[in-house]
């Protein structure tokens, strides 16, 4: 028998399967492996079980050499599985992508802090469910996966990690009070972990119910269903600012109908746009043939909302909604607590396949924000308890609102270059200002300035004077104080208040400091406030003197001051007394402050002790100096004299008892 036939057919066969493997193993356009069998840990979790499935990805335009910037567009899988005997209320996850992701997409889930696809979400993202937002119990449902398990399909954008290696994230855990989980098990493509009902956490339960309790937040926003049609329903919206130091100026409110929702009426707010072409020619058109839209309030899927104006308050069409119509003010509790709410009622319409009286889906993706005030972060919407309110008759009951949920804002540190007001720094041991940074407030145009230059150091009357006027002042200051002059020049703040704090005089027993506000904006701050955090001079307040002062210990040794009676305007910049020729000149109030050194032993106020660490304008904390004034040469060489004096003065007196004798 002669082999040659069978090692050439072996060759043949082995040469066949290393070709099939090297194409299977071909990522250069496309990466698609295989979904991974279900784990055998599934059938084993008693509590919530998480899954991460990487299922494809192709190469994104355009391609690139640099593998770590070549983008591709991927596709996976989460999934979370109620496997335990208690109904998962509100889930939320947090999936922990690695390599500069940009989610476009996740079915029935929201981003918890309420963006908008794509997003970045490179250092992990948070999702809450939508629109199941509760896992039933295998055991309640006869093991209806419907209503046990939620599926989570995800595309987006990942960079940097060439084939055949795959992107996973770092971990996957379920972020709930009352579990924990361990370490995600890692396998190729895949990732699961069982996250188990923790038997230290205490629950506290004021009473029994089916909903969620009530969350804590710096803002909340009630959205109270009370009245319910087929077709339609109405609704009430109630914004409560709960911070001390939170503030909302001519809100502006928004979020995004999930499910082909409009506004018909609204009272107590309105709509920036008030067009029906939305629903005309859109689904709505379709299904409501009969409904004449002309005096539909929106037809948006992103509506925004304000507040009217005071003057509205008693109008029986538009107004008449308790907590409305404050042109959009809301003041923190220290202020006055009769004006931290906002309300407003609508009737929103539906549309099919939600033609009943309980389909009811509040909006997601909800954002407020003001005039220079705080960023807020809203969560998703969260079911709660109704909402009791007594009864408009006055008799001694009380009315339940028909479903309510709750969104949660949070004010979020502003980014740097940022903010919306800047501090600037000055004392009486140095002539020269510490001005705001540059582009503190961001810069919009950079073409004739340098945003990344260090801010000039300007004369005291500078202050005063608009930044697009100081270049002359901020040049002549640095050639006589031999200063070094950019080019090109740093830009400007860019901000619509600053704030100056100046240490104004040192004594033995005490020192005083003086805060100027400036205000660049064109409108007038009503019932204005500031705030500032002192971490070594704060036991020695003593007394504010124009404004008025009060303590907060609890917040981190804040002092807090607002107008006095006749003085709660900061009123906007104004034509200087020439226009054609003098500045604009800015709003100004301004106040001493005095501080003891009894409760203050080594306080140094010329190293910098006597500057606050952190300043707040109407809530929003402002962009403070990276140093503070140093002594100047005149200062120092005053008190280095002194000991030369002595040692002259000590001299002369024992040359003179020498001579003497």
């Amino acid at each position: 028998m002669s082999w040659a036939p069978f090692f050439l057919s072996l060759f043949f066969f082995s040469f066949t399967c290393q070709v099939h493997q090297c194409r299977a193993q071909d990522y250069d356009d496309t990466d698609a492996p295989k979904k991974a069998a279900l784990p055998a840990a599934q059938d084993n979790c008693d509590g919530i079980f998480l899954s991460y499935d990487f299922i494809s990805r192709v190469k994104e335009y355009p391609h690139v050499k640099n593998a770590s910037a070549q983008a591709w567009a991927f596709k996976s899988m989460a999934s979370v599985l109620n496997a335990g005997n208690v109904e998962l209320k509100g889930w939320e996850i947090f999936i922990g992508f690695q390599h500069k992701e940009i989610l476009v997409s996740a079915s029935n889930a929201v981003l918890v802090d309420g963006d908008d696809f794509p997003a970045p979400v490179g250092n992990g993202t948070h999702l809450v469910g939508y629109p199941q937002t509760d896992l039933k119990t295998s055991i309640e449902t006869a093991n209806d996966l419907s209503q046990i398990q939620v599926q989570i399909e995800m595309t987006g954008t990942q960079f940097g990690v060439k084939p055949p290696a795959i992107p996973m994230p770092k971990t996957i855990k379920l972020v709930m009070d009352g579990y924990k989980c361990p370490a995600a098990t890692k396998k190729s493509s895949s990732m699961h972990v069982c996250c188990v009902r923790d038997p230290k956490f205490k629950v506290k339960k004021p009473k029994a119910t089916k909903f969620l309790p009530r969350q804590a937040g710096d803002l909340s926003i009630i959205y109270d269903v009370i009245q319910a049609n087929e077709a339609n329903y109405f609704a009430q919206v109630t914004i409560e600012n709960n911070h001390p130091l939170g503030r909302l100026d001519h809100w502006n409110l928004t979020w995004e109908w999930m499910r082909g929702e409009f506004i018909y009426s609204m009272k107590g707010a309105y709509t920036h746009l008030k067009d029906p072409s939305d629903c005309i020619y859109g689904a709505a058109g379709q299904y409501y043939t009969s409904l004449d839209f002309s005096p539909v309030m929106n037809c948006e899927k992103k509506p925004i909302i304000s507040d009217l104006p005071p003057d509205r308050i008693k109008d029986e069409k538009v107004g008449n909604v308790p907590n409305c119509c404050r042109n959009g003010t809301l003041l923190p509790t220290i202020m006055d607590k009769s004006k931290t709410k906002a309300a407003f009622q609508m009737q929103v319409f539906k549309l099919p396949p939600d033609l009943n009286r309980t389909a009811i889906y509040p909006p997601q993706k909800w954002k407020i924000n003001g005039i220079l005030n705080p960023d807020y972060k809203c969560g998703a919407p969260i079911r709660v308890s109704p909402t009791e309110t007594p009864d408009p008759s006055g008799l001694a009951s009380t009315t339940e609102a028909i479903a309510s949920w709750q969104v949660v804002c949070n004010i979020t540190k502003p980014k740097r270059k940022s903010s919306h007001c800047c501090v600037s720094f000055s004392a009486f041991y140095n002539d020269s200002v510490i001005p705001c940074n540059t582009c503190a407030c961001g810069c919009p145009n950079t073409d004739t300035c340098n945003p990344n230059a260090r801010s000039m150091l300007l004369p005291s009357e500078a202050l005063l004077v608009p930044f697009d006027n100081r270049t002359a002042k901020a040049k002549a200051w640095a050639t006589m104080k031999h200063l070094g002059v950019p080019n090109p020049l740093p830009c400007g703040d860019n901000c619509g208040v600053s704030i100056n704090w100046h240490v104004s005089a040192d004594y033995r027993k005490g020192w005083t400091a003086r805060i100027t506000l400036f205000n660049w904006e064109d409108n007038n701050f009503e019932d204005w406030f500031t705030a500032i955090q002192m971490n070594k001079a704060y036991p020695g307040y003593e007394n504010v003197y124009s404004f008025n002062g009060t303590r907060i210990p609890e917040l981190n040794n804040t002092i807090f001051f607002q107008g006095l009676p006749g003085l709660t305007y900061l009123m906007g910049e104004t034509n200087g007394t020439d226009p054609k020729h003098s500045p604009r000149v800015p709003g100004k109030q301004q106040s001493v402050i005095s501080f003891s050194k009894k409760k203050t032993p080594g306080i140094n106020i010329v190293r910098g002790d006597g500057f606050p660490s952190k300043v707040y304008f109407n809530g929003e904390e402002c962009d403070l100096p990276t140093v503070f004034p140093k002594a100047s040469d005149a200062h120092r060489s005053l008190v280095s004299l002194l000991p030369i004096l002595f040692l002259t003065a000590m001299t002369f007196v024992l040359l003179t008892n020498l001579h003497l004798h």
